[in-house]
């Protein structure tokens, strides 16, 4: 007697995908279930290849499937594995997390002009607001009242981004109350910036600047291990105490868990320059710090970004200062940081989704 769909996914309902936290079934990672009397197969969809959870996935729905069915069942051998298909991020070249190992460090602003400095290049930028706790592109791109809309393509609801400034900008912050804290335990924090990722039509893009939440944890470790990061570039101050958070983020992301290629140290805030004065510079947290780090890490310094107060009161009106022209001394470091980073992507191994 053979046996029957039902039952196959009743059984595969006790397989649970640790990095989504929910069954198989639910996740809508079982395709193509043929039953020929005693012999099953069926198609496992992960979300890319490679998946590091495939092969234990694969052993626990053979498990599964023996308990409920009974030793006869012939399932071994006979399940196929793929990515799942029309991903929007297939069509996103290179994606670069922009990390810092504690708050407070200026990471927000340094994504923020990373990316419209990469937009001036000609590439095709997008910007993921992904600090979860403290989202501020909003703010610093003039859109805190911004609502994105959702468009049905092929079946399938999709956030369409919100454009400014020739970019497609995103965040967490265009979908929660602003006055509100937001009370998510670490899951629950993941799932979401998942979605907001993954339903996303990002069309076609030859960078997407991920802004991550500020220390380790579990969401950045969700994130990495889900999406194809490029790699990631850490931002600091030269302070010691912020240094060594720095390293910390470092170990993270060179942990066999994650392996997500460092693409160098940015070093914010390194020296003060006066505008009336704009040929000196005053080191008030240290000199050479990150440089110093960078080399005990063997990471280039991608950047040395100023201390300067148009930077911050850019952001504040919603015009990051990268806009201004190149011969604005704020705006040509965040230029070379961008021309740093382009070479970068080029130099490691990039992961994609295919």
């Amino acid at each position: 007697m053979a046996y029957t769909n039902k039952q196959i996914v009743d059984a595969l309902e006790e397989v649970i995908y640790f990095p989504k936290h929910d069954n198989i079934i639910s996740l809508g990672m079982v395709d193509d279930i043929v039953v020929e009397g005693k012999k099953i197969s069926f198609t496992l969809l992960f979300p890319q290849p490679n998946d590091k959870s495939a092969a234990i996935v694969e052993q626990a729905c053979v498990d599964a499937l023996l308990k409920n069915l009974g030793s006869d069942a012939q399932v071994r051998g006979n399940i196929t594995i793929k990515a799942k298909k029309n991903n929007p991020l297939d069509r996103i070249k290179y994606i670069v997390a922009i990390a810092s190992g504690k708050g407070g460090v200026g990471k927000s602003t340094v994504a923020a002009n990373l990316a419209v400095s990469l937009s001036k290049t000609g590439a095709k930028v997008g910007l993921l607001d992904a600090d979860i706790y403290g989202p501020s592109v909003p703010l610093m791109f003039g859109l805190v009242d911004a609502k994105p809309f959702s468009e049905n393509k092929n079946g399938r609801d999709m956030i369409i981004p919100v454009e400014k400034y020739g970019m497609k900008i995103l965040s967490i912050g265009f979908f929660v109350n602003p006055n509100q804290a937001l009370l998510w335990r670490g899951p629950m924090a993941s799932n979401a910036l998942l979605q907001l990722i993954n339903d996303t039509d990002w069309g076609d893009l030859d960078f997407l600047v991920l802004d991550l939440p500020p220390g380790t944890g579990d969401i950045h470790l969700t994130l990495v291990q889900e999406i194809p990061v490029t790699g990631v570039a850490i931002v600091s101050t030269p302070q010691e105490v912020a240094l060594a958070d720095a390293i910390k983020a470092f170990s993270m992301f060179n942990s066999e868990k994650i392996k997500v290629p460092v693409l160098g140290l940015i070093e914010n805030m390194s020296y003060f320059t006066p505008a009336e004065l704009p040929d000196n510079r005053y080191y008030i947290f240290g000199k050479e710090g990150g440089k110093r780090l960078a080399k005990e890490s063997n990471v280039p310094l991608l950047g040395e970004i100023p201390l300067v107060q148009s930077i911050c009161e850019s952001g504040d009106i919603g015009m990051p200062v990268s806009l201004k022209e190149t011969s604005n001394p704020e705006s040509k470091a965040f230029e070379q940081l961008a021309l740093n980073i382009i070479r970068r992507v080029k130099e490691v191994p990039v992961s994609r989704l295919k």
